[in-house]
């Protein structure tokens, strides 16, 4: 994982993104090849102290838009369905859950064993595992991994700092 300082045009582009100034960001995480941030690493609370257990945050206004567009397919269902058939998988997913719980105590433990994205038990954000493959590098989240192979060549494409007319 290489994360990296946020500048103040980082800052301004992920504001852009999001449609809103970013909350408690910490790190650039991941770009897109065009350069601009596409997953930011966030406190484990906000500036107000309310915990926040999602460690990756997507930020890509392509990218969720083409996310959110694999998630109507019913795609999380079949994601989780899985999880009680395949041993292996299973395992390699709460591989993914506690990896993301250590990185996220690393900074501050919240206490919790809550991570995102329904981990362990469930698949319930594609936005979340694929923050988390492109935070973390590949072979470490499966389903995030998984859903980017899904999106094919439909990410990266075009300013991915302009927000999604799509």
């Amino acid at each position: 994982m290489n994360l990296e300082p946020v500048t103040e045009l980082d800052r301004d582009t992920v504001a852009v993104q999001l449609g809103r100034p970013p909350r408690a960001i910490r790190a650039i995480a991941a770009r897109c090849p065009s350069g601009h941030p596409a997953v930011i690493q966030t406190s484990p609370r906000l500036e107000d102290g309310t915990p926040f257990p999602t460690l990756y945050y997507l930020t890509c206004s392509r990218l969720a838009a083409a996310v959110s567009t694999l998630e109507t397919t019913g795609v999380m269902k079949d994601m989780t369905d899985r999880l009680s058939t395949d041993a292996d998988l299973a395992a390699h997913y709460l591989r993914a859950h506690e990896t993301y719980l250590a990185e996220r105590d690393a900074i501050e433990p919240l206490g919790t064993q809550v991570t995102a994205g329904g981990m362990p038990g469930r698949v319930k954000c594609l936005h979340v595992h694929i923050a988390h493959s492109l935070a973390a590098g590949p072979g470490v989240n499966p389903f995030g991994d998984e859903a980017l192979a899904l999106l094919g060549t439909s990410w990266p494409t075009g300013d991915c700092a302009a927000p999604s007319t799509n």
